[in-house]
């Protein structure tokens, strides 16, 4: 496995609460075909969050995701499959359609879906849907795509090119709010300027054009912390997960996913 090093730099994000403001990337190179996903995951700071692990029953499948509260952020599953959700500005929910944080969807869209398509096709079935929140959804053959719903309506933002990037404003609506955002943009100009440099394409240096989008810790007015509780990177093409814990490179978890899921135990680490 790399060694993951994350090189941050310290931006503030004065637009919208610190404690919601999450990028997140979906990223294909182009000349090898190699998949990556990059996300900083920003809340409050002293949120008690970890990785579970949940083994392969006969009709599901195995998958890690993480977050706390026994909710899932994001995360990914034996298939391939990925997802993670960025908070964005509310939008009515559409008839029909709804969405309870009693339920943990994300480890149920993992546990019964291979790819994005499926994906979509699960939240359609259970009618579910968000009404301040965007999916990114993306899997092992190179397919991504963003749902999100504006004015009571489903809308699906495909992968263009070879990467897909959200954070906290609708691609679909950007008069909503939120927009623009500088996190988008850094993420944006540090891939393209990557991509310009002829480098190889790796984890590593995909994973550090996240820099200028962490939230280093800050406290609001009642003196509460918020920031990046987590920055986790994938490599979904060879199955490797790195989480970095609150922008300490002495906090790396990493875990080869194949060897993980071939265990088919259920786990829980905790990050600290």
């Amino acid at each position: 496995m790399v060694r993951i090093i994350f090189f941050i730099s310290l931006f503030y994000f004065l637009g919208l609460d610190k404690s919601y403001s999450c990028s997140i990337m979906y990223y294909v190179d182009t000349l090898t075909g190699n998949i990556y996903v990059v996300n900083n995951e920003d809340y409050w700071m002293d949120a008690k969050a970890y990785i579970q692990i949940e083994p392969a029953l006969k009709e599901t499948h195995a998958r890690l995701w993480y977050g706390w509260n026994k909710f899932a952020q994001g995360g990914i599953n034996d298939a391939g499959l990925f997802f993670d959700v960025a908070v964005t500005p509310q939008q009515p929910m559409p008839k029909g359609y709804q969405f309870s944080d009693k339920k943990n969807l994300g480890d149920m869209i993992l546990a019964n879906c291979g790819t994005v398509e499926e994906a979509i096709n699960y939240l359609e079935k259970h009618k579910v849907a968000l009404d301040k929140g965007h999916f990114l959804f993306g899997d092992s053959t190179g397919n991504a795509t963003v749902v999100e719903w504006v004015d009571g309506q489903k809308h699906l933002v495909p992968m263009k090119d070879n990467k897909l990037v959200i954070t906290n404003f609708l691609l679909t609506d950007t008069a909503a709010g939120n927009y623009p955002c500088y996190r988008y943009n850094s993420i944006q100009q540090r891939v393209d300027s990557l991509e310009a440099s002829g480098k190889p394409i790796t984890l590593l240096n995909l994973g550090n054009t996240f820099g200028g989008a962490a939230q280093p810790p800050q406290a609001n007015e009642e003196g509460r912390m918020g920031g990046t509780v987590y920055t986790s990177f994938i490599n979904i093409t060879n199955m490797e997960f790195f989480l970095v814990y609150q922008l300490d490179n002495s906090k790396v978890t990493k875990l080869n996913l194949k060897q993980v899921f071939d265990e088919n135990k259920k786990r829980k680490i905790k990050l600290e």
